[in-house]
């Protein structure tokens, strides 16, 4: 077997399988230039403490200069180009977005994906009954034929990146009111993805950075066939579940297997049994050789989200009024559903990926207050505008003189009703079924008012095919107190002039009794019923249904006055948030400034480095199978272990990915990263997959809003243990042979 794989040029490794012959190449070519945008280039000195050159989330096609000095300094032994090269093989083309929320890395020459299991989590759960339970047992295709479509799941491949920030910019004038720019703005950008250069089968779309100064147009390509390959137990790709979620020690073997498939030109296609599987253009090799502390990672994704510039007023209002109203939203209904999934094999299963999703977010923002308060990130922020006003004051700059008080004024302005439109997103869309349910029909009402009844039928179409998938995993027994819970508080302890009248002074258990006995929101087969008829005739049933009425007056509350009121405030923070991110830059030229995650291909580097979250408490780098061992409680919904990997540990049969008698678990770094890097390879300083990245430690939650490289901490599987997994514990050896093992440190 002769394996071909392109590989950046300084890489000089020894493979563990004899049998295996790689060719390494990489051909140098012109990169795309340096914007004005991106930190210029400059002499980085070399320093003993390189804590101060981490952090950030770096835009790949803009690497040259000041990063790839910045990587080199860390341990990096690559190029820029060896990362990011649009004419040639380099890492990017081994990275995709999974399914718009994730990331993926491919890792054999026949498309074979590896990402998290919380990434695969409701795929897995899709596939799985009572009786076929892929969540509990795990998954493992032994052939090609044994794997498993997915019906709407897609991955994109980044295939060049072009500044068009001029382009973008044309017939934009400072006399302009922020909504007449941002129509121009609309209309350029409309403009530019029209006239891309592309192939016929390939998208473009134009994304905004450092807060409206700088445009980036993407050109991608999105195959539509993909297919579950394997996936451990939940007992191991969940294990800790959400009392470990977003901790370090972290046990979790958090990973799962998927496959791209193309058509016969190798392109993007729908579903098909003549597909085949994709031949990439890069993939990633696998070291054996692990980690230890100071070595160099880099962490290759699509983060989704993140406000570092944000004022120090704005992450006043975030923690101390914003988030706490969410976590106590969350935390009621997590309560709630918890105590049916323990005692309910069959809700377990509906509510498993759900119950994940809300609790996510539900820890990371109590763990972002903690964060925030810890590193006195607000008193931080304070001292920065205090010298940004000494800064504008000497050198005279008028046009920027207002921005803080612009933003105090703004930010005072949209409180309660940023408050309010929380209680409406965690309660009505997110928390609470039946009110997301009556939202959809509320979307079908809206559109016949519109568009007449061809709308209505387009409308109609889309919302039964969303129901389908919603009722699937859904339960009237667990919905009901959530609603009676959460109604309660949003009538409460919202800002008043935003609760609807059908709530105040209402006996909310009385009217929770009535809504569930009598609507037909409760089941597909009565909704579908309920949408049956002409248009006319689904009007009048659904404004009959108690559940949708009283639903209703929420959401014209939403759309009719809070969402107005917000956006507007909005558009005007933008606007100064805007100008703010362009004179922070102008007036600390020596700073460094990186543009905030926006779910864009980007890169973050760092080390492996343990740290210290309290006094007289340090964290080592690296967990063990010891440690889950440790944790192993029986039965027991997070802390289970399976019986066969409690005998590979008894019998020490860790095969060649053990390391001095022990099998090492995870492993943290300082690598900047957010929600939507889950899934991201953390890559070594010669281009090998060395592991899978999945959370943050708790003391660096806050890294969104204030990264802080001694305490940020994200938190990857060692590719080790996901070797071992796939190997001795569920014997998938035909998927370790497809995979190109190396020893680079050998």
């Amino acid at each position: 077997m002769v394996t071909y794989i392109c590989l950046p040029k300084i890489l000089k490794m020894r493979y563990i399988k004899i049998y295996v012959v790689v060719a390494l190449f990489l051909v140098s070519c012109k990169t795309t230039k340096e914007t004005t945008y991106q930190a210029k280039e400059q002499s980085v000195p070399v320093v003993q403490n390189t804590s101060n050159i981490q952090g950030g989330m770096w835009i790949p096609s803009l690497l040259e200069g000041m990063n790839e000095r910045e990587m080199q300094q860390l341990g990096m032994k690559m190029t820029a180009k060896d990362i990011y090269d649009v004419n040639n093989s380099s890492l990017k083309d081994a990275i995709v977005h999974f399914n718009g929320g994730c990331t993926s890395e491919i890792i054999s020459p026949k498309g074979l994906l590896l990402t998290n299991h919380h990434c695969g989590y409701g795929a897995i759960q899709s596939h799985s009954t009572v009786d076929n339970d892929y969540l509990k047992d795990g998954f493992w295709a032994k052939t090609i034929d044994a794997e498993l479509p997915n019906s709407g799941m897609t991955v994109t491949f980044i295939k060049r990146i072009d500044d068009v920030t001029t382009k973008v910019f044309e017939g934009v004038t400072e006399g302009m009111d922020e909504a007449l720019k941002m129509k121009q703005i609309a209309k350029n950008i409309s403009k530019i993805t029209k006239n891309a250069q592309k192939e016929d089968w390939q998208d473009a779309s134009v994304k905004s950075f450092y807060k409206g100064n700088q445009y980036l147009l993407f050109v991608t390509e999105t195959f539509k066939d993909i297919r579950l390959v394997g996936a451990p137990p939940s007992s191991i790709g969940k294990f800790g579940a959400d009392t470990d979620n977003w901790m370090w020690p972290r046990h979790t073997g958090d990973f799962s297997m998927f496959r791209i498939y193309a058509d016969a030109n190798n392109r993007p296609a729908s579903y098909s049994k003549e597909n085949v599987p994709y031949t990439p253009k890069h993939y990633l090799p696998i070291s054996l050789d692990g980690v230890e502390e100071g070595d160099f990672t880099l962490v290759f994704g699509f983060p989704g989200r993140t406000n570092e510039y944000l004022p120090s007023v704005a992450v006043d209002q975030i923690v101390h009024v914003l988030n706490p109203a969410k976590i106590e939203i969350r935390e009621k209904a997590l309560a709630i559903v918890d105590k049916y999934m323990r005692s309910d094999a069959e809700i377990k299963i509906k509510y498993a990926s759900k119950y994940a999703s809300i609790a996510n977010y539900w820890k990371k923002w109590i763990g972002e207050d903690q964060g925030i308060e810890k590193s006195k990130a607000i008193e931080k922020k304070q001292n920065l505008e205090k010298e940004f006003s000494k800064k504008i004051s000497a050198k005279e700059l008028v046009g920027y003189k207002t921005l803080l008080s612009d933003f105090e004024k703004l930010y005072k302005e949209i409180e309660r009703v940023s408050l309010a439109r929380d209680y409406w997103i965690e309660v009505a869309y997110r928390n609470v079924e039946l009110l997301n349910a009556t939202f959809r029909a509320y979307q079908v009402e809206q559109a016949y008012k519109r568009g007449g009844v061809q709308a209505f039928e387009k409308a109609r179409e889309s919302v039964l095919n969303r129901y389908k998938s919603f009722y699937k995993n859904y339960s009237k027994i667990v919905d009901k107190p959530v609603f009676e819970k959460l109604v309660k508080l949003y009538a409460d302890k919202a800002p008043k002039e935003y609760v609807p009248s059908n709530m105040e002074g209402v006996d909310v258990k009385t009217l929770t009794k009535s809504i569930y006995e009598t609507t037909q929101f409760t089941s597909f087969k009565n909704i579908s019923e309920l949408m049956s008829g002409t248009a006319e005739e689904v009007m009048h049933k659904l404004n009959e249904d108690k559940a949708y009425v009283f639903g209703k007056e929420l959401h014209r509350m939403f759309f009719e006055k809070m969402n107005p009121e917000y956006q507007a405030l909005n558009l005007k923070i933008a606007a100064i948030q805007k100008k703010y991110m362009k004179a922070l830059m102008e007036v600390f030229p020596n700073k460094r400034f990186y543009p905030d995650a926006n779910g864009t291909l980007r890169v973050t580097y760092g080390q492996v480095r343990g740290y210290e979250p309290k006094d007289a408490v340090y964290y080592n780098t690296t967990t063990y199978l010891k440690g889950v061992m440790e944790k192993y409680i029986p039965n027991d919904y997070e802390f289970d272990v399976p019986q066969k990997l409690q005998k590979l540990y008894e019998s020490k049969d860790f095969g060649p990915y053990g390391e001095n008698g022990k099998m090492p678990v995870c492993f943290i770094g300082t690598n900047h990263t957010t929600g939507g890097n889950s899934g991201s390879p953390a890559i070594d300083a010669e281009g090998n997959l060395i592991g899978l990245n999945f959370d943050r430690v708790w003391e660096g939650t806050m890294s969104d809003m204030n990264y802080d490289p001694a305490i940020c901490r994200n938190i990857m599987v060692d590719i080790r243990y996901v070797l071992f997994i796939i190997d001795k514990y569920a014997g998938a050896k035909n998927l370790i042979e497809e995979m190109t093992l190396v020893h680079p440190k050998k």
